[in-house]
């Protein structure tokens, strides 16, 4: 009955513990890095439209400069229509700014809001984690304690006994030894031939369930 065949079920729940507080965490980090990616794509975008509204506005001039130059009415008035069309270009991309400019405030509030969120929710996360590994060492602790009285107590066992003793405790999920009560085993509750409720009270040899397999004992 080594310490190995038994192990604290909160002490195996830990790990899953641990894994949904730092799954909160990694939701709270893919939102604010999702609102972050888009105050970089307003950027670009705006950007972009500074560069087209620029290269705009320097064709305006090369083109006010052939203009003034030109002695050809024909070709001033083709060179005006140039113009406007490119200053009719340049106020569209002036309005998109503005409206891409308002985009970028929302965006930006969106990704305080959600680095505020990710800050707060990382506190109560490293809390979580920090009060997890308090109980691991508890019940690590514990673990140590209990797998010690077991290797105590499994010297005293027949070592005839301790391979059943074993094999019931991986299949029963630990519980190996069951009061009888009221004629039935208290571990599966099934009623027990009269023949296995003598043995039990006896205390002669080994009694066992004839239905879940368990060893029963006489409560006193």
């Amino acid at each position: 009955m080594t310490a190995a065949c038994w192990r604290s079920p909160d002490l195996e729940k830990l790990p899953q513990d641990e894994a949904r507080a730092k799954a909160r965490l990694l939701n709270d980090e893919g939102a604010e890095k999702q609102a972050h990616q888009a105050v970089l794509d307003c950027e670009v975008r705006l950007k972009r439209l500074e560069l087209d509204a620029g290269t705009r506005r320097t064709t305006i001039q090369r083109l006010k400069l052939q203009q003034f130059e030109t002695r050809k009415n024909d070709e001033y008035q083709a060179i005006g229509h140039e113009i406007t069309r490119y200053e009719k270009d340049v106020d569209d991309l002036e309005t998109r700014e503005l409206e891409l400019m308002e985009e970028m405030d929302v965006a930006r509030a969106a990704l305080q809001a959600a680095q505020a969120a990710c800050a707060h929710d990382r506190a109560l996360v490293e809390e979580d984690l920090a009060a997890i590994a308090q109980r691991r060492d508890r019940l690590e602790a514990e673990h140590r304690e209990v797998a010690a009285q077991r290797e105590t107590c499994a010297a005293q066992v027949p070592e005839s006994i301790l391979p059943l003793y074993q094999r019931l405790f991986k299949s029963k999920i630990g519980l190996v030894v069951a009061p009888l009560q009221d004629g039935k085993c208290g571990g599966c509750h099934m009623k027990l031939i009269a023949s296995t409720v003598v043995a039990a009270q006896a205390a002669r040899e080994i009694a066992r369930c004839e239905d879940c397999g368990r060893i029963l004992y006489v409560e006193e």
